[in-house]
């Protein structure tokens, strides 16, 4: 099987990413027309500087960087692109939650950085709804259908999906009282 062109797992296949980044310090970048994704820092420091633009708008936030800081240009923003610096950090998976249910977020959010297969179904879940995919064993897995598909969660997720009573030990009582 040839390698398909393009980083980008959208709607069942691998694109190009017609997305430019930009850290915010090239002017000449910013210009009309051209999907642009902002460094988050360079996007809060001065939002007003990308969102009159015309052409299609992104913000790219790192693990850690609050994405409480985009609410109010959300409907200006066409793409978000939460970076997984490594397969064990999973503060991305918060931020794209929170974009989801607490800011009703419908545009694209995008995992870049460190995404393996095994992260796939979790992000999913997340609201994640493209990937940029670099590793190799990852693209065939995605290009062969073999991502694992995970059907039970011990996670409430808001849309009425609940794991069965019982099952999530947290909230589970104890059956003799504690003497410790």
């Amino acid at each position: 099987m040839s390698e398909p062109a393009g980083e980008i797992w959208r709607d069942g296949g691998f694109a190009e990413d017609p997305w430019i980044r930009t850290d915010g310090a090239d002017d000449a970048v910013i210009g009309e027309g051209q999907a642009l994704l902002v460094a988050y820092a360079a996007f809060v420091a001065d939002p007003g500087r990308f969102v009159g633009r015309n052409g299609p708008l992104g913000v790219e936030v790192s693990a850690g960087e609050s994405v409480d800081a985009l609410e109010p240009h959300l409907s200006r923003l066409q793409l978000i692109a939460v970076v997984f610096p490594k397969f064990s950090d999973g503060r991305s998976y918060s931020a794209a939650r929170l974009l989801r249910e607490r800011f009703g977020y419908k545009g694209e959010i995008r995992a870049t950085g460190d995404v393996l297969a095994d992260q796939i179904p979790l992000m999913r879940r997340c609201g994640i709804d493209s990937l940029e995919i670099r590793h190799a064993p990852t693209r065939r897995a995605l290009l062969e259908g073999r991502i694992a598909e995970v059907r039970h969660y011990y996670q409430p997720i808001p849309n009425g999906t609940e794991a069965p009573a019982g099952t999530r030990p947290w909230l589970r009582l104890p059956t003799t009282p504690r003497t410790d």
